[in-house]
């Protein structure tokens, strides 16, 4: 999967994981599975204002971009996040200027 990040100034936060097509953004999942390969799932068609763009499954892999909410003073890496590629189940680690706690 690979995920795009589009910045914008929000005082929420993002947390996401994914499971197989299954992409969960903040507690909700959303099945991407019935992208076949070479479609595109229309922005409108998704029931959440996380999603920029529609979804599309190029090459086997499906390709979506989410809002990257930040404060009023961004760092450089979330003011112009690199999109990355999530090959593995669990969770996504989401660019953050938040202080990361022990142990993460």
């Amino acid at each position: 999967m690979h995920v795009t990040f589009s910045p914008q100034l929000r005082d929420e936060t993002l947390s996401l994981s994914k499971t197989g097509d299954m992409l969960t953004v903040n507690g909700e999942a959303f099945d991407l599975s019935v992208v076949p390969d070479g479609a595109t799932l229309p922005q409108e068609a998704i029931n959440s204002d996380w999603f920029v763009g529609p979804v599309e499954r190029i090459d086997g892999e499906l390709h979506v971009t989410l809002i990257l909410p930040h404060g009023p003073n961004p760092s450089q890496a979330v003011a112009f996040p690199q999109p990355i590629t999530v090959n593995e189940d669990g969770p996504i680690a989401v660019p953050s200027d938040e202080p990361q706690e022990a142990g993460e």
